[in-house]
């Protein structure tokens, strides 16, 4: 091998598998952005049930499961929420593997979390405020889509972006 293949080699290692490697499980996708919103529950320090509530129906809406697969999802990703150190790692494998508008859908799903209970705590605003960010969606559109979904849960009608 010459030394350019070697260094050819070498540098692949570093960066990771090349583009033609086989995409991730869409259940891994699942997985990482439902930590993610397993973790806005809890952020607060308060378990509301209306924010559990709405987990489920967030995935189940967003995923189309059903009920029992919608629980597995979450035991499985609480799991995951309780061995992470930090975001980095969920929001590692959803910004490589989603385009923009899946990773605005996950901040979506975020607030949907966060305003479940009629409270957005600065832990949990923080929190989709580090989650967009590591997922390089805009502050621009981060507000864009709180103000959607203040809207819908609201009831009226979705303000344009």
């Amino acid at each position: 091998m010459t030394l350019w293949n070697k260094l050819k080699v070498f540098v692949e290692d570093l960066s990771g598998p090349a583009s033609d490697a086989p995409e991730l499980a869409l259940d891994e996708l699942h997985l990482a952005a439902t930590a993610l919103l397993v973790h806005a529950t809890v952020v607060d320090g308060v378990l509301d049930e209306s924010e559990s509530t709405r987990l489920k129906d967030v995935l189940r809406s967003h995923y189309d499961l059903s009920s029992s697969e919608a629980n597995r999802l979450i035991a499985a990703a609480e799991r995951k929420e309780r061995e992470a150190v930090d975001l980095y790692g969920f929001t590692r494998v959803l910004a490589r593997k989603l385009d923009g508008e899946g990773r605005q859908k996950v901040v979506e799903m975020l607030w949907e979390i966060v305003m479940a209970d009629g409270t957005v705590h600065e832990f949990e605003a923080n929190l989709v405020w580090r989650a967009a960010e590591l997922l390089g969606v805009s502050a621009r559109d981060r507000i864009r889509i709180r103000k959607i979904v203040e809207a819908r849960q609201q009831g009226e009608a979705t303000p344009e972006g």
